[in-house]
């Protein structure tokens, strides 16, 4: 009876642990979805599907969404990815200076750091890039690792679902010294796909 109640014990403890490991890898709900068609030089690569958490990050997401659907007049189609280093990130929408210098959110020049509550966990996580804090724009970056080095830094608020191969070949494209892709890297069209149902992805 003793060896009993103590396996008992055993499995309650595993599964309590189990319980907790997985709300901890229990993440955002995506609220929609925008889709990226990337070229390389003259030449259709595919497209890439970003799931964004409009929940957790409201302001952030409408931002890329309606950049991405040109609602104001201007956003990312015919825009560039001009800076791509292997092993760490692809980065684009300048849709101004196409050089990093530029971009504007569809609030104004810049807007402020919504909140840190998501993190760099691995490849394929969409992340808001800046100059420091609070500057905002329309410029972001899609992981190809964990970065956990820009957690705090960087407001991350998407994750790629379809198209992983897509952002493979854009990082795999031959740069020049200053990490510009030799061949323009272009969103052909772009745009925002409904989801009728939030769902949950994993922190992984």
């Amino acid at each position: 009876m003793k060896l009993l109640c103590g396996l008992l014990s055993v499995l309650i403890v595993l599964y309590c642990l189990t319980s907790i490991a997985d709300a901890d890898k229990k993440g955002p709900k995506v609220t929609q979805k925008v889709y990226l068609n990337m070229t390389i030089g003259d030449e259709p690569i595919g497209t890439i599907i970003i799931g964004i958490f409009g929940k957790t990050v409201p302001k952030t997401a409408k931002n890329f969404a309606q950049l991405a659907a040109g609602t104001k007049g201007f956003g990312y189609k015919g825009s560039i990815f001009h800076r791509v280093i292997k092993n760490f990130m692809i980065q684009g929408g300048d849709f101004t200076n196409r050089d990093g210098t530029g971009g504007k959110s569809i609030y104004g020049a810049k807007f402020p750091d919504e909140n840190f509550k998501l993190k760099h966990y691995g490849p394929f996580w969409l992340s808001m890039a800046n100059s420091g804090a609070d500057t905002n724009g329309s410029q972001f970056f899609i992981t190809t690792v964990k970065t956990a080095w820009l957690d705090g830094r960087h407001v991350v608020f998407g994750k790629v679902l379809e198209g992983m191969d897509v952002v493979k070949k854009i990082e795999g494209t031959p740069t020049t010294p200053n990490d510009r892709p030799k061949e323009e890297v272009t969103v052909a069209d772009c745009g925002v796909i409904d989801v009728p149902e939030p769902f949950v992805i994993l922190k992984e």
